[in-house]
């Protein structure tokens, strides 16, 4: 698909369904692309690229989370930016791939990422944001929950300490943590850690998430030998990139650990 100044891309999983009404004239520089074989929680309208006299941006709408991947043409070389909702971001000159984290449903059911690639010969200013129907629209069906971990269940909290580091900012942490590193931030956070203290169930359980993060096609685990140590940092990665835990998950068990509610988190606050 090819688009030109003051031209509007809409991309997602049934963009149609949230095209707002417009004059004829506006209609003609506003397109939906919907994605094949797109995965059902995938957001109607995941991302919006706009294109200006001066500037190309991705406006990024949707839940499901990204990164945007600039070539070797891009100023200072290659770069890679990870992507939330809400977030916008200037497109460089040349390719960009943006990559769609678990976006892709396979023709057994799992999921993988889906790559979208958005080349850019010129760039110029950008016209004023469409404001687009709602996702609770009738028209169009809804979109699914993500796979995702029972919040406060044994793998949920295991995912949180192991993506700490990316969801705190420290993310040049030197190395993954160990199982016993784990096992006590768990225990800290709860005052009880299940069964945690054996280093098996800790693998057990990285395996599950790693297993939900990537996708049985591109598990770390079946598609890399070696041993747990040698992918967790992948998958904590991953895990914080495709919003298994996130930065909400890990205040609430800061809260609730401050309360002496570690065992009963969604207990009421006492007055």
């Amino acid at each position: 698909m090819v688009l030109g100044t003051g031209d509007t891309l809409l991309v997602g999983r049934s963009p149609d369904s949230a095209l707002p009404e417009v004059d004829a004239d506006t209609q003609l520089q506003l397109t939906a692309l919907a994605l094949p074989r797109v995965a059902p929680h995938v957001s109607r309208v995941v991302g919006e690229v706009q294109v200006g006299e001066e500037v190309v941006r991705l406006r990024w709408r949707g839940s499901t989370g990204a990164q945007l991947s600039s070539l070797f043409d891009a100023p200072g070389g290659a770069r890679r930016v990870a992507l939330s909702e809400g977030m916008a971001a200037l497109l460089d000159e040349g390719e960009n791939h943006l990559l769609v984290l678990r976006g892709r449903q396979t023709p057994t059911g799992t999921f993988t990422d889906l790559v979208l690639v958005v080349d850019v010969e010129e760039v110029r200013d950008e016209p004023a944001p469409i404001a687009l129907v709602a996702e609770g629209d009738p028209d169009g069906a809804a979109t699914a929950d993500a796979p995702h971990l029972e919040r406060w269940s044994r793998e949920w909290y295991v995912a949180l300490a192991l993506a700490e580091p990316w969801l705190t900012g420290a993310d040049d942490y030197p190395r993954p943590p160990s199982n016993r590193e784990i096992y006590e931030r768990v225990l800290d956070w709860r005052g009880h850690a299940w069964n945690l203290e054996r280093a098996q169930r800790v693998d057990d359980a990285i395996r599950s998430v790693a297993r939900l993060a990537f996708g049985p096609d591109d598990d770390p685990f079946t598609v890399t030998e070696g041993r747990v140590q040698n992918v967790r940092f992948a998958v904590g990665r991953r895990a914080a990139e495709v919003r298994l835990v996130t930065t909400a998950d890990l205040e609430a068990v800061h809260e609730a650990r401050s309360r002496g509610a570690g065992l009963n988190p969604g207990a009421p606050t006492a007055p």
